[in-house]
């Protein structure tokens, strides 16, 4: 089906280029002025650039390094990653967000605290997380404002009847803290009944499902709505069409096909896992070739497969409780085209493998 368009809006880091200056006809005290000046103003300006790391917006994603082994610092070429992707609604998505999955009571709101000083503005959540309670305080604590944050929520499997979805978004917006969502998202391709059992026939047609989330953008309760998992989209007539898709994205699980289908249906897909799952993190990350790639540009492993995520136009759900890592996958780059098409060739050489697959349990296919 036809889809609206988005537009990514991109940012522009440019290199410190050297500025040559004669002072051949100069003054001694005038060229000791002179240097003393310009040495200044140079670590100044470095000193400043390695501040937005840690001050500014979401919208500045990470500078990447200019010597290889340095833990910050600005990289000889311009980083051109988007930012922000916009909407049909208009409304400015942050490319980059910290993902509250698996964050247990007592760490969800430290992270959701050290993410928003490191410069997250985008926190994905879900009710069936069981944190957002937590998540509310800390963003209560952080004295950021509301408007400045992109809140992302899901329905659960068990609230897919029209009659029990404003319900269960009530209760996300109360441990929020907030009135409205930036995007809401169908959680998974699946509906139940209370008991847990199949609901089977709004789970083949979500249609009833989606039209009161439409009717929840329309009260103003939501902004955004959208899908997550997703193979097939229904065909009926929708009055607002899904913002995002948001699905596993990772080098175990790298769906090109998915990635250019989407591009060409003006889709945004949201990776969640980008590192993989938590059993597969530590294997990622000794993938010889992002080994390779990070030790040629000087920055993590991590900062590597993120980066590539965000370079093939996805917004990536990075997650973490550490702060040191949260600070770290806020940091990506551009990656040079030939090394960015290096790491895609080595994703799709092996079998794809998906992290999580809960159908069986719940009695349906999922990614037939």
């Amino acid at each position: 089906m036809s889809l609206p368009t988005y537009q990514s809006v991109p940012v522009d880091v440019p290199s410190l280029k050297g500025t040559r200056v004669t002072t051949e006809k100069l003054s001694k005290s005038h060229s000791k002025h002179l240097i003393r000046l310009l040495t200044v103003s140079t670590i100044l300006i470095i000193t400043m650039m390695y501040g937005l790391q840690h001050v500014s917006r979401i919208g500045s994603v990470g500078l990447p390094r200019l010597f290889k082994g340095c833990s910050n610092g600005l990289h000889s070429s311009a980083a051109k990653l988007v930012s922000h992707y916009t909407l049909p609604s208009g409304d400015k998505i942050p490319s980059v967000a910290l993902g509250a999955w698996k964050a247990s009571k007592g760490t969800a709101g430290l992270a959701v605290q050290t993410a928003l000083e490191a410069g997250y503005r985008h926190i994905d959540g879900a009710w069936i997380y069981g944190n957002e309670a937590e998540v509310g305080e800390a963003l209560k604590a952080s004295k950021v404002p509301r408007k400045e944050i992109w809140l992302t929520s899901k329905l659960w499997n068990t609230f897919h009847a029209p009659e029990d979805v404003e319900a269960s978004l009530d209760e996300s917006l109360s441990h929020l803290g907030t009135d409205y969502l930036d995007l809401y998202l169908i959680h998974w391709p699946v509906a139940q009944n209370g008991d847990g059992s199949l609901n089977k026939k709004l789970t083949e047609d979500p249609y009833p499902t989606w039209q009161k989330l439409e009717e929840l953008v329309e009260k103003g309760k939501i902004r955004n709505i959208g899908v997550s998992k997703f193979q097939n989209l229904t065909a009926n007539p929708l009055k607002i069409r899904p913002a995002v898709n948001q699905v596993e994205l990772n080098y175990w699980n790298p769906q090109p096909e998915l990635v250019k289908w989407a591009k060409e249906n003006n889709l945004l897909l949201e990776a969640y896992s980008p590192l993989g799952s938590s059993s597969r993190v530590k294997d990622s990350l000794a993938v010889p070739e992002v080994q390779e790639i990070a030790s040629e540009l000087g920055i993590t492993p991590a900062q590597v497969l993120l980066s590539w995520q965000a370079q093939r136009g996805n917004i990536v759900l990075a997650k973490s409780v550490t702060p040191s890592r949260i600070i770290e996958n806020l940091h990506i780059t551009a990656l040079p085209p030939a090394l960015a098409e290096k790491l895609e060739k080595a994703a799709a050489s092996h079998k794809p493998e998906r992290s999580v697959d809960p159908g069986k349990n719940w009695g349906v296919d999922i990614f037939e």
